[in-house]
């Protein structure tokens, strides 16, 4: 079995309004461009991923059941599609309820959604495109 990652922050979304105005404010920031399209857009910050996308999308991936969106999701990315379940099931069992379990997903990667005790919602997730470099930091995000 593939063990479970260790604990990182590698990605923050944000639910988006409007995402073009949004993107071109952290722009003006000089925030670097690490992929955007249409309707999804990353900068890469400091070793951490900070993500635009429409809040009507992730309030339908992150929602669950409950479709209590927070207007933000934060993430666990792990190295390998096989690390999302075990490290998902380790979320569960340190007391996490679950959002919704893993699965592939139409962008090409593989995650799950959970909440912590206070309702704030986490993405497990494996994208390919994204590399770590020792400390578990993002060194590069997109294609």
């Amino acid at each position: 079995m593939i063990p479970p990652s260790d604990p990182r922050l590698s990605l923050v979304t944000l639910g988006a309004r409007r995402l073009p105005e949004l993107r071109a404010f952290y722009e003006r920031l000089g925030f670097p461009v690490a992929f955007a399209s249409e309707e999804y857009c990353s900068f890469l910050l400091g070793g951490v991923v900070l993500a635009l996308w429409p809040i009507a999308q992730l309030t339908a991936e992150s929602g669950g059941p409950t479709g209590a969106p927070t207007g933000f999701t934060l993430a666990w990315n792990v190295d390998t599609r096989d690390q999302v379940d075990p490290t998902y099931a380790r979320a569960v069992a340190a007391g996490a309820t679950v959002v919704s379990p893993p699965e592939d997903r139409e962008w090409g990667g593989r995650s799950a959604y959970v909440a912590d005790p206070e309702g704030n919602r986490w993405e497990i997730a494996w994208a390919p495109g994204m590399g770590f470099d020792e400390r578990g930091a993002v060194t590069h995000f997109g294609t």
